[in-house]
């Protein structure tokens, strides 16, 4: 938790940088890049999570992988990398990517669904959460196997749960109840 709120003050920073310098959208993609790349990457997650390496040795790593990005992306990675927050990377990557969707009027809807969703699927998501919100809205598809099946759509801080897990559990409990 303490994690995810020094996340969302490194991200606030650095958009608000960003914003001052009207690099925003470039370092979005700067974000969107390190956020994928990291989560993608389970030898890079480890690196930034390792106490053995040193901090010269994961900055030269990380410029020479994340070549050519924004100086306000760069002076992050410094940040984080003195305050020995490298830990934080991704999930600072993925705050400001919100945070970015939110300034901008719109917003990501996270998807979770035991496989991955056709593109009929995600055009009446996408409507239906227009609909609902009025705002314009981006999906991300999260599978999980875990769920059996269904949905579980986050938008924003309201989370809608249709998973048959969720529907399981919630018999088990009646069950167990009465």
């Amino acid at each position: 938790m303490a994690g995810e709120r020094a996340a969302i003050r490194y991200a606030k920073a650095v958009l608000s940088l960003a914003t001052d310098k009207n690099t925003a959208e470039v370092v979005n993609a700067d974000m969107e890049l390190i956020n994928n790349t990291v989560e993608q990457s389970k030898d890079l997650k480890d690196m930034l999570y390792s106490p053995v390496i040193s901090s010269t040795v994961k900055k030269a790593a990380l410029l020479e992988i994340f070549k050519g990005i924004n100086p306000a992306t760069v002076n992050l990675i410094d940040t984080l990398i003195t305050n020995k927050r490298t830990s934080l990377l991704a999930e600072v990557a993925s705050k400001f990517i919100t945070l970015y969707e939110q300034q901008k009027g719109s917003q990501i809807a996270i998807v979770t669904t035991a496989v991955p969703l056709t593109e009929t699927l995600e055009s009446k998501v996408l409507a239906k959460v227009k609909e609902l919100t009025g705002k314009e809205t981006a999906i991300k598809n999260i599978v999980d196997e875990s769920i059996l099946g269904g949905f579980i759509l986050r938008v924003g801080d309201t989370q809608y749960d249709a998973s048959i897990s969720n529907q399981l559990n919630k018999l088990k409990r009646e069950f167990t109840i009465n």
